[in-house]
């Protein structure tokens, strides 16, 4: 078949076009599968990204191993409030309370004294010589409502759906684990149990930690924030936050 001169040219120009319509139908597929691609790598890397961040522990003071007795300086109850304190955490006669990192056991003894013999308090401390000391301690000042535990970093070892009320005074940026601390620590509180936690602003590792650390980290575990105050100490630096198991 012999084509005319005008045939030839329709036939050529539809060729090209159709070349054309390919060409750019695959150039359209190649860019849409570059987006796709570039998509699921750029998800990736934000997944390793936040995976990083979220293993990777945050800073933490070096616990301290002084003299245990700089606890108890005059007028610490005044600057702390601690009644106060106290009240908020709802610690009256007859409740069982948890004071994790107690130290010189300076609030365990007053806590004591406020749920009386009808009560417990559990003074927690990774230190040994901490739990020592708190019990020479009590048993000088004749308190039978005090029981020590020697913890771990990320578990206070405490006994289950028991607490009332938990406090971690001047502790927290001290804890190299806390979101698992916190987590453990949920299957020893009862319904409606408050977890206060007293600290200063600071950056983990100058005894001190951010209080929206400490809120993220709590919420990271299992808690809301309750409620948060600065009465404490009054110096702009200390803070007061209250914690509940989210339900």
């Amino acid at each position: 078949m012999v084509l005319t001169k005008s045939e030839l040219s329709e036939s050529i120009l539809r060729r090209g076009s159709e070349i054309n319509f390919m060409f750019k139908h695959r150039v359209l597929l190649a860019a849409l599968l570059f987006i796709f691609l570039s998509s699921i790598v750029a998800q990736a890397q934000s997944a390793a990204s936040a995976s990083s961040q979220q293993s990777a522990p945050r800073k933490t003071s070096k616990p301290y191993t002084g003299d245990l007795s700089v606890f108890d300086s005059a007028g610490r109850d005044e600057r702390l409030q601690i009644n106060r304190v106290m009240d908020i955490l709802a610690i009256t006669p007859g409740k069982t309370v948890a004071d994790i990192g107690a130290g010189s056991g300076w609030f365990s003894v007053r806590a004591a004294r406020r749920v009386t013999e009808a009560g417990v308090v559990y003074a927690v401390d990774i230190n040994p010589e901490a739990t020592r000391y708190i019990d020479q301690r009590v048993q000088k000042e004749g308190l039978h409502n005090v029981k020590t535990i020697l913890s771990k970093s990320d578990d206070p070892q405490l006994p289950a759906n028991q607490i009332d009320a938990v406090l971690l005074l001047k502790t927290y940026h001290e804890v190299d684990k806390p979101v698992a601390l916190l987590r453990t620590l949920r299957a020893s509180l009862r319904p409606g149990a408050k977890v206060g936690v007293i600290d200063r602003n600071g950056n983990g590792e100058n005894h001190g930690v951010g209080r929206d650390v400490v809120i993220q980290e709590a919420s990271e575990a299992g808690y809301a924030l309750v409620s948060q105050y600065d009465f404490v100490k009054g110096d702009g630096m200390d803070y007061f936050l209250v914690f509940g198991v989210k339900e």
